[in-house]
């Protein structure tokens, strides 16, 4: 049984971790993303090349987005946490 671990069990459950590792960082960087797009938003809203009506559409789009992230970023770290117990 210990063996079928060693050459099965263990294999995969290293490849699940990094599956999880990268699609974290993947959401973590989509979150800077994000961020940028709003500060170019403010920009071009500041410099009169969007309408208030279209600022505050994308802006709650992209704001939409961003708790979405924080919401998956946030079980996530409860997952980690209950794993780790």
């Amino acid at each position: 049984m210990f063996l079928l671990d060693d050459i099965l069990i263990k294999p995969l459950l290293f490849i699940f971790k990094k599956i999880h590792e990268t699609a974290k960082e993947e959401i973590e960087n989509e979150s800077q993303v994000i961020t940028a797009m709003l500060t170019d938003l403010y920009m071009r809203l500041e410099a009169g090349s969007i309408t208030e009506s279209e600022f505050d559409d994308e802006e709650k789009r992209l704001l939409d987005r961003l708790d979405d992230i924080d919401n998956t970023l946030i079980e996530n770290a409860f997952d980690e946490e209950w794993d780790e117990k």
